[in-house]
């Protein structure tokens, strides 16, 4: 699949739904409306809609929510997903907050997992539940060990954000090193109605990189995961450090991705109201017209998205996570 400025499109971030167990205060308001169950796409649909996009070139999936793992039964998708490795797949992975890692990890890198991100913005407990509404700090640092003891790789991801954890993200990088952890650091892109005044919360992750090398040498790397993060080896630990920064550097250049929302509609950039839905069309059948409505996403897809901190365009994508990559 390629779009209207030919750019390849091979990987796909799908959302299986909309729920969370925590309320990440940059994420999502604490009083939610989630979809009903009907509303979203059936495990059955998923499969045959990832099945048609790795025939059309797609070569990574990473599921997303929400908080994928909540979703119920959700292992049975995984382990049908993971089957497309032999139609085309090179890699199927998943960014989870961690709390269902304790007794789902194995259970992932059995099915054929071998990479996930945890998101985690800080290592200090009050900050955590200050953060996410929610005390599971424990419960998500257990997780994160069970994933290492099955053998995933793990890459940690951390919003950051100006006066709440920019003081420690150092920290959080050296955490990570020693546990043979990458780190991947974000700003958070203006999506959703949320509490938190994310222009005030902004910092640019030049400014945080610069802090970061008080304490580190970073070289940069030509590591890439199919994502958007800019990768830096730390030479100090032999870890990576990624950065993603659709507000300060925008990489909207190089974007290989669509993503695919918990109900079908699919989003060329979230950053503009260009979207195709494919739930109807998925129900009544039709290769033919799925083929026709993707190519209308792709034709449509826009150069680059509208995240200025001067002028935002409204948030688009209600249910999908704001912590992309």
């Amino acid at each position: 699949m390629r779009d209207a400025f030919g750019r390849r499109i091979d990987y796909i971030r799908l959302s299986v739904t909309d729920r969370c167990n925590l309320r990440c205060t940059y994420c999502m308001a604490e009083d939610m409306q989630f979809l009903p169950r009907r509303d979203l796409l059936t495990f059955e649909e998923i499969e045959a809609l990832a099945r048609h996009l790795v025939a059309r070139g797609v070569r990574r999936i990473r599921l997303t929510g929400g908080e994928p793992l909540v979703r119920k039964g959700i292992m049975d998708l995984v382990e049908r997903l993971a089957r497309l490795r032999g139609e085309g797949l090179e890699e199927l992975t998943l960014t989870t907050n961690g709390t269902r890692l304790p007794d789902m990890a194995q259970d992932l890198y059995d099915a054929g997992v071998r990479r996930i991100n945890v998101s985690l913005d800080t290592l200090d407990r009050e900050r955590f539940a200050k953060l996410t509404r929610r005390d599971e700090f424990d419960q998500v640092i257990t997780g994160i060990e069970a994933a290492r003891a099955a053998g995933l790789a793990i890459r940690i991801n951390a919003v950051a954000m100006r006066s709440l954890n920019d003081d420690e993200l150092p920290a959080l990088l050296g955490w990570c090193s020693e546990r043979g952890m990458d780190l991947g650091l974000i700003e958070a892109m203006p999506l959703g109605d949320v509490s938190l005044d994310r222009q005030s919360t902004h910092v640019p992750l030049d400014d945080v990189r610069a802090e970061i090398e008080r304490s580190f040498t970073l070289v940069p790397s030509l590591h890439r995961t199919g994502g958007p993060a800019r990768y830096f080896d730390v030479a100090d630990t032999g870890t990576r450090l990624g950065l993603i920064t659709p507000l300060s550097d925008n990489f909207c250049a190089g974007c290989n991705r669509i993503r695919i929302g918990a109900t079908g509609t699919v989003y060329g950039c979230l950053g503009h109201n260009q979207k195709v839905e494919l739930r109807d069309i998925i129900r009544a059948g039709g290769e033919g017209a799925l083929d026709e409505a993707l190519n209308r996403l792709l034709a449509g897809k826009p150069l680059r998205h509208a995240f200025d901190l001067e002028q935002r365009e409204p948030a688009l994508a209600r249910h999908m996570s704001v912590t992309g990559g």
